[in-house]
Protein backbone atom coordinates (compact mmCIF):
# COMPACT_ATOMS: atom_id res chain seq x y z
CA UNK A 1 0.00 0.00 0.00
CA UNK A 2 1.68 3.34 -1.03
CA UNK A 3 2.19 5.90 1.78
CA UNK A 4 2.53 9.66 1.18
CA UNK A 5 4.46 11.92 3.60
CA UNK A 6 3.88 15.66 4.05
CA UNK A 7 5.58 18.23 6.28
CA UNK A 8 3.54 20.89 8.04
CA UNK A 9 5.46 23.72 9.74
CA UNK A 10 4.49 24.43 13.37
CA UNK A 11 4.36 27.70 15.38
CA UNK A 12 6.97 28.93 17.84
CA UNK A 13 9.82 27.56 15.81
CA UNK A 14 8.77 24.00 16.47
CA UNK A 15 10.13 21.35 14.12
CA UNK A 16 7.85 20.42 11.24
CA UNK A 17 5.35 17.66 11.94
CA UNK A 18 5.45 14.59 9.77
CA UNK A 19 1.98 13.44 8.74
CA UNK A 20 1.50 10.04 7.20
CA UNK A 21 -1.30 9.82 4.60
CA UNK A 22 -2.60 6.31 4.17
CA UNK A 23 -4.91 5.85 1.19
CA UNK A 24 -8.50 4.89 2.06
CA UNK A 25 -8.97 1.25 1.04
CA UNK A 26 -11.46 0.75 -1.79
CA UNK A 27 -14.57 -0.97 -0.57
CA UNK A 28 -15.80 -3.54 -3.12
CA UNK A 29 -19.45 -3.38 -4.15
CA UNK A 30 -21.91 -4.90 -1.74
CA UNK A 31 -22.97 -7.41 -4.39
CA UNK A 32 -19.49 -9.00 -4.42
CA UNK A 33 -19.33 -9.28 -0.65
CA UNK A 34 -22.89 -10.40 0.00
CA UNK A 35 -24.42 -11.66 -3.25
CA UNK A 36 -27.85 -12.17 -1.71
CA UNK A 37 -27.98 -8.82 0.11
CA UNK A 38 -29.62 -5.61 -1.01
CA UNK A 39 -27.84 -2.48 -2.22
CA UNK A 40 -29.70 0.79 -2.43
CA UNK A 41 -32.89 -0.97 -1.35
CA UNK A 42 -32.84 -3.31 -4.36
CA UNK A 43 -32.01 -6.97 -4.65
CA UNK A 44 -28.52 -7.48 -6.06
CA UNK A 45 -28.37 -10.66 -8.18
CA UNK A 46 -25.30 -12.82 -7.87
CA UNK A 47 -23.41 -13.92 -11.01
CA UNK A 48 -24.93 -17.37 -10.53
CA UNK A 49 -28.43 -15.88 -10.45
CA UNK A 50 -27.67 -13.84 -13.57
CA UNK A 51 -26.49 -16.93 -15.47
CA UNK A 52 -29.52 -18.86 -14.32
CA UNK A 53 -31.87 -16.13 -15.49
CA UNK A 54 -30.13 -16.01 -18.85
CA UNK A 55 -30.46 -19.77 -19.35
CA UNK A 56 -34.11 -19.70 -18.26
CA UNK A 57 -34.71 -16.85 -20.70
CA UNK A 58 -33.14 -18.87 -23.51
CA UNK A 59 -35.38 -21.87 -22.74
CA UNK A 60 -38.51 -19.71 -22.65
CA UNK A 61 -37.43 -18.18 -25.97
CA UNK A 62 -37.06 -21.69 -27.40
CA UNK A 63 -40.58 -22.47 -26.19
CA UNK A 64 -41.88 -19.26 -27.72
CA UNK A 65 -40.37 -20.17 -31.11
CA UNK A 66 -42.64 -23.22 -31.35
CA UNK A 67 -45.50 -22.68 -33.76
CA UNK A 68 -48.94 -22.42 -32.15
CA UNK A 69 -49.43 -24.01 -28.70
CA UNK A 70 -50.58 -20.72 -27.13
CA UNK A 71 -52.34 -22.43 -24.22
CA UNK A 72 -49.37 -24.72 -23.60
CA UNK A 73 -46.94 -21.78 -23.60
CA UNK A 74 -49.14 -19.77 -21.24
CA UNK A 75 -49.31 -22.62 -18.74
CA UNK A 76 -45.53 -23.18 -18.83
CA UNK A 77 -44.91 -19.44 -18.35
CA UNK A 78 -47.32 -19.40 -15.41
CA UNK A 79 -45.67 -22.44 -13.89
CA UNK A 80 -42.17 -20.97 -14.25
CA UNK A 81 -43.30 -17.65 -12.75
CA UNK A 82 -45.06 -19.40 -9.86
CA UNK A 83 -41.99 -21.47 -9.00
CA UNK A 84 -39.71 -18.42 -9.23
CA UNK A 85 -41.93 -16.48 -6.82
CA UNK A 86 -42.05 -19.41 -4.41
CA UNK A 87 -38.25 -19.30 -4.27
CA UNK A 88 -38.33 -15.57 -3.56
CA UNK A 89 -40.90 -16.11 -0.80
CA UNK A 90 -38.64 -18.73 0.76
CA UNK A 91 -35.76 -16.22 0.85
CA UNK A 92 -38.00 -13.82 2.77
CA UNK A 93 -39.07 -16.59 5.19
CA UNK A 94 -42.65 -16.51 3.90
CA UNK A 95 -44.88 -19.55 3.62
CA UNK A 96 -44.36 -21.51 0.41
CA UNK A 97 -46.09 -24.37 -1.35
CA UNK A 98 -44.37 -27.54 -2.47
CA UNK A 99 -46.03 -28.13 -5.84
CA UNK A 100 -46.59 -31.54 -7.35
CA UNK A 101 -45.22 -31.29 -10.89
CA UNK A 102 -46.25 -34.62 -12.43
CA UNK A 103 -48.19 -33.99 -15.64
CA UNK A 104 -50.64 -35.38 -18.16
CA UNK A 105 -50.07 -34.42 -21.82
CA UNK A 106 -53.14 -35.00 -24.00
CA UNK A 107 -52.96 -34.72 -27.77
CA UNK A 108 -52.26 -36.38 -31.11
CA UNK A 109 -48.77 -37.42 -32.26
CA UNK A 110 -46.72 -34.59 -33.74
CA UNK A 111 -48.26 -31.82 -31.64
CA UNK A 112 -45.08 -31.00 -29.70
CA UNK A 113 -45.53 -33.07 -26.53
CA UNK A 114 -42.01 -34.53 -26.46
CA UNK A 115 -40.42 -31.20 -27.42
CA UNK A 116 -42.23 -29.38 -24.62
CA UNK A 117 -41.27 -32.14 -22.17
CA UNK A 118 -37.58 -31.59 -23.01
CA UNK A 119 -37.91 -27.83 -22.51
CA UNK A 120 -39.67 -28.35 -19.18
CA UNK A 121 -36.96 -30.77 -18.02
CA UNK A 122 -34.20 -28.29 -18.82
CA UNK A 123 -36.21 -25.42 -17.33
CA UNK A 124 -36.68 -27.24 -14.01
CA UNK A 125 -32.98 -28.12 -13.98
CA UNK A 126 -32.00 -24.47 -14.30
CA UNK A 127 -34.44 -23.58 -11.52
CA UNK A 128 -32.87 -26.17 -9.22
CA UNK A 129 -35.90 -28.47 -9.13
CA UNK A 130 -34.17 -31.31 -11.00
CA UNK A 131 -30.51 -32.31 -10.88
CA UNK A 132 -30.15 -33.31 -14.53
CA UNK A 133 -33.28 -32.29 -16.43
CA UNK A 134 -32.94 -35.04 -19.04
CA UNK A 135 -35.93 -36.88 -20.53
CA UNK A 136 -36.26 -40.65 -20.73
CA UNK A 137 -38.98 -41.51 -23.26
CA UNK A 138 -40.63 -44.93 -22.89
CA UNK A 139 -43.77 -46.78 -23.88
CA UNK A 140 -45.57 -49.90 -22.69
CA UNK A 141 -43.04 -52.35 -24.16
CA UNK A 142 -40.24 -50.69 -22.16
CA UNK A 143 -42.10 -51.16 -18.87
CA UNK A 144 -44.20 -54.31 -19.05
CA UNK A 145 -42.53 -57.68 -18.69
CA UNK A 146 -43.50 -61.20 -19.70
CA UNK A 147 -43.83 -62.90 -16.32
CA UNK A 148 -44.63 -62.09 -12.70
CA UNK A 149 -42.05 -59.75 -11.20
CA UNK A 150 -40.48 -58.89 -14.55
CA UNK A 151 -42.58 -55.74 -14.99
CA UNK A 152 -41.57 -54.21 -11.66
CA UNK A 153 -37.93 -54.89 -12.52
CA UNK A 154 -38.17 -53.27 -15.97
CA UNK A 155 -40.13 -50.29 -14.67
CA UNK A 156 -37.70 -49.67 -11.80
CA UNK A 157 -34.81 -49.75 -14.27
CA UNK A 158 -36.42 -47.03 -16.42
CA UNK A 159 -37.17 -44.99 -13.30
CA UNK A 160 -33.55 -45.32 -12.21
CA UNK A 161 -32.37 -43.94 -15.57
CA UNK A 162 -34.81 -41.03 -15.28
CA UNK A 163 -33.83 -39.94 -11.75
CA UNK A 164 -32.92 -36.28 -11.73
CA UNK A 165 -35.05 -35.70 -14.80
CA UNK A 166 -38.30 -36.59 -16.52
CA UNK A 167 -39.79 -40.01 -17.27
CA UNK A 168 -42.00 -39.46 -20.32
CA UNK A 169 -44.41 -42.36 -20.91
CA UNK A 170 -45.95 -42.17 -24.38
CA UNK A 171 -49.32 -43.83 -25.01
CA UNK A 172 -49.57 -44.37 -21.25
CA UNK A 173 -53.19 -45.54 -21.59
CA UNK A 174 -51.84 -48.79 -23.08
CA UNK A 175 -50.72 -49.78 -19.58
CA UNK A 176 -54.36 -50.37 -18.63
CA UNK A 177 -55.51 -52.05 -21.83
CA UNK A 178 -54.98 -55.65 -20.75
CA UNK A 179 -57.49 -55.95 -17.91
CA UNK A 180 -56.99 -56.86 -14.27
CA UNK A 181 -54.55 -59.71 -14.92
CA UNK A 182 -52.37 -57.71 -17.26
CA UNK A 183 -48.89 -56.79 -16.04
CA UNK A 184 -49.51 -53.17 -17.01
CA UNK A 185 -51.19 -52.57 -13.66
CA UNK A 186 -47.97 -53.65 -11.96
CA UNK A 187 -46.10 -50.99 -13.92
CA UNK A 188 -48.60 -48.35 -12.77
CA UNK A 189 -48.25 -49.44 -9.12
CA UNK A 190 -44.45 -49.33 -9.39
CA UNK A 191 -44.58 -45.81 -10.84
CA UNK A 192 -46.91 -44.59 -8.09
CA UNK A 193 -44.49 -45.87 -5.46
CA UNK A 194 -41.57 -44.18 -7.21
CA UNK A 195 -43.46 -40.89 -7.22
CA UNK A 196 -43.41 -41.01 -3.42
CA UNK A 197 -39.88 -42.39 -3.04
CA UNK A 198 -38.31 -39.85 -5.41
CA UNK A 199 -40.76 -36.95 -5.16
CA UNK A 200 -37.93 -34.40 -5.10
CA UNK A 201 -35.87 -35.94 -7.89
CA UNK A 202 -38.27 -37.20 -10.56
CA UNK A 203 -41.12 -35.87 -12.68
CA UNK A 204 -43.48 -38.21 -14.52
CA UNK A 205 -45.31 -37.16 -17.66
CA UNK A 206 -48.03 -39.46 -19.01
CA UNK A 207 -48.86 -38.73 -22.64
CA UNK A 208 -51.29 -39.95 -25.25
CA UNK A 209 -54.38 -39.28 -27.34
CA UNK A 210 -56.90 -37.04 -25.56
CA UNK A 211 -59.85 -39.45 -25.41
CA UNK A 212 -57.75 -42.48 -24.51
CA UNK A 213 -56.00 -40.59 -21.71
CA UNK A 214 -59.37 -39.51 -20.29
CA UNK A 215 -60.53 -43.14 -20.25
CA UNK A 216 -57.24 -44.20 -18.66
CA UNK A 217 -57.63 -41.67 -15.84
CA UNK A 218 -61.26 -42.62 -15.28
CA UNK A 219 -60.22 -46.26 -14.92
CA UNK A 220 -57.47 -45.23 -12.46
CA UNK A 221 -59.09 -42.45 -10.39
CA UNK A 222 -56.21 -42.38 -7.91
CA UNK A 223 -53.95 -40.95 -10.63
CA UNK A 224 -55.93 -37.71 -10.99
CA UNK A 225 -54.68 -36.27 -7.72
CA UNK A 226 -51.13 -37.49 -8.38
CA UNK A 227 -51.00 -35.74 -11.77
CA UNK A 228 -52.48 -32.30 -11.10
CA UNK A 229 -51.14 -30.62 -14.25
CA UNK A 230 -53.13 -31.49 -17.37
CA UNK A 231 -52.00 -29.90 -20.64
CA UNK A 232 -53.93 -30.18 -23.92
CA UNK A 233 -51.97 -30.12 -27.17
CA UNK A 234 -54.38 -29.18 -29.98
CA UNK A 235 -53.95 -30.24 -33.59
CA UNK A 236 -52.29 -27.67 -35.81
CA UNK A 237 -54.25 -25.63 -38.33
CA UNK A 238 -53.22 -25.58 -41.99
CA UNK A 239 -51.69 -22.13 -41.48
CA UNK A 240 -49.64 -23.43 -38.54
CA UNK A 241 -48.50 -26.48 -40.50
CA UNK A 242 -47.28 -24.19 -43.30
CA UNK A 243 -45.43 -22.06 -40.76
CA UNK A 244 -43.83 -25.20 -39.32
CA UNK A 245 -42.74 -26.23 -42.82
CA UNK A 246 -41.09 -22.86 -43.46
CA UNK A 247 -39.43 -22.96 -40.04
CA UNK A 248 -38.01 -26.43 -40.73
CA UNK A 249 -36.73 -25.34 -44.14
CA UNK A 250 -35.16 -22.19 -42.75
CA UNK A 251 -33.14 -24.23 -40.25
CA UNK A 252 -31.90 -26.39 -43.15
CA UNK A 253 -31.23 -23.29 -45.32
CA UNK A 254 -33.93 -23.98 -47.89
CA UNK A 255 -36.85 -21.83 -49.07
CA UNK A 256 -40.17 -22.46 -50.78
CA UNK A 257 -41.08 -20.69 -53.99
CA UNK A 258 -44.53 -19.07 -53.97
CA UNK A 259 -45.81 -21.86 -56.22
CA UNK A 260 -44.36 -24.45 -53.84
CA UNK A 261 -46.21 -22.86 -50.89
CA UNK A 262 -49.49 -23.14 -52.78
CA UNK A 263 -48.74 -26.74 -53.72
CA UNK A 264 -47.78 -27.71 -50.17
CA UNK A 265 -50.95 -26.11 -48.81
CA UNK A 266 -53.07 -28.17 -51.21
CA UNK A 267 -51.32 -31.38 -50.14
CA UNK A 268 -51.75 -30.60 -46.44
CA UNK A 269 -55.46 -29.88 -46.91
CA UNK A 270 -55.90 -33.13 -48.83
CA UNK A 271 -54.00 -35.27 -46.36
CA UNK A 272 -55.59 -33.82 -43.23
CA UNK A 273 -59.07 -34.22 -44.70
CA UNK A 274 -58.49 -37.81 -45.73
CA UNK A 275 -57.27 -38.84 -42.25
CA UNK A 276 -59.14 -38.82 -38.96
CA UNK A 277 -58.20 -35.80 -36.81
CA UNK A 278 -56.22 -37.84 -34.31
CA UNK A 279 -54.18 -39.53 -37.06
CA UNK A 280 -53.31 -36.61 -39.34
CA UNK A 281 -49.65 -36.63 -38.32
CA UNK A 282 -49.39 -32.92 -37.58
CA UNK A 283 -45.74 -31.80 -37.47
CA UNK A 284 -44.55 -35.31 -38.32
CA UNK A 285 -46.53 -35.15 -41.55
CA UNK A 286 -44.88 -31.83 -42.40
CA UNK A 287 -41.42 -33.19 -41.61
CA UNK A 288 -41.95 -36.18 -43.90
CA UNK A 289 -43.21 -33.95 -46.74
CA UNK A 290 -40.25 -31.59 -46.41
CA UNK A 291 -37.66 -34.37 -46.31
CA UNK A 292 -39.14 -35.95 -49.44
CA UNK A 293 -39.20 -32.61 -51.24
CA UNK A 294 -35.53 -32.00 -50.40
CA UNK A 295 -34.60 -35.39 -51.83
CA UNK A 296 -36.59 -34.74 -54.99
CA UNK A 297 -34.95 -31.34 -55.37
CA UNK A 298 -31.59 -33.10 -55.20
CA UNK A 299 -32.65 -35.53 -57.95
CA UNK A 300 -33.88 -32.61 -60.05
CA UNK A 301 -30.63 -30.65 -59.68
CA UNK A 302 -27.94 -33.30 -59.67
CA UNK A 303 -27.60 -33.47 -63.47
CA UNK A 304 -27.86 -29.72 -64.05
CA UNK A 305 -24.63 -27.83 -64.83
CA UNK A 306 -23.69 -24.45 -63.38
CA UNK A 307 -25.99 -24.48 -60.38
CA UNK A 308 -26.50 -21.14 -58.65
CA UNK A 309 -26.96 -20.43 -54.95
CA UNK A 310 -30.64 -19.76 -55.59
CA UNK A 311 -31.01 -23.14 -57.35
CA UNK A 312 -29.68 -24.85 -54.23
CA UNK A 313 -31.88 -22.80 -51.89
CA UNK A 314 -35.28 -23.06 -53.53
CA UNK A 315 -37.79 -25.89 -53.28
CA UNK A 316 -40.12 -25.68 -56.28
CA UNK A 317 -43.70 -26.88 -56.70
CA UNK A 318 -42.45 -29.74 -58.89
CA UNK A 319 -40.69 -31.19 -55.86
CA UNK A 320 -44.15 -31.85 -54.38
CA UNK A 321 -45.92 -33.19 -57.48
CA UNK A 322 -45.30 -36.86 -56.74
CA UNK A 323 -46.56 -36.33 -53.21
CA UNK A 324 -49.77 -34.86 -54.58
CA UNK A 325 -50.27 -37.94 -56.75
CA UNK A 326 -49.74 -40.21 -53.73
CA UNK A 327 -52.27 -38.20 -51.70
Amino acid sequence: MPIRLSFHPQKNNQPPQVIIHKPVPRVPPLSTLYPDQKEGGKQVPSPQDTNERQRIGELLAELNELIGLKTVKRLVYELQAYLAIQRQRAKENLLTDTPVLHMIFKGSPGTGKTTVARIIGNLFKEMGLLKKGHVIEVERADLVGEYIGHTALKTREQIKQALGGVLFIDEAYALARGGERDFGKEAIDTMVKAMEDYKNNLILILAGYRDEMEEFLEANPGLYSRFPLHIDFPDYSIEELLAIAEQMLKKKEYQLTEEAKIELEKILIEKTRSASPEHNGNARLVRNLIEKAIRRQAVRLVQQPNLTREDLLMISSSDFYQEKEEA
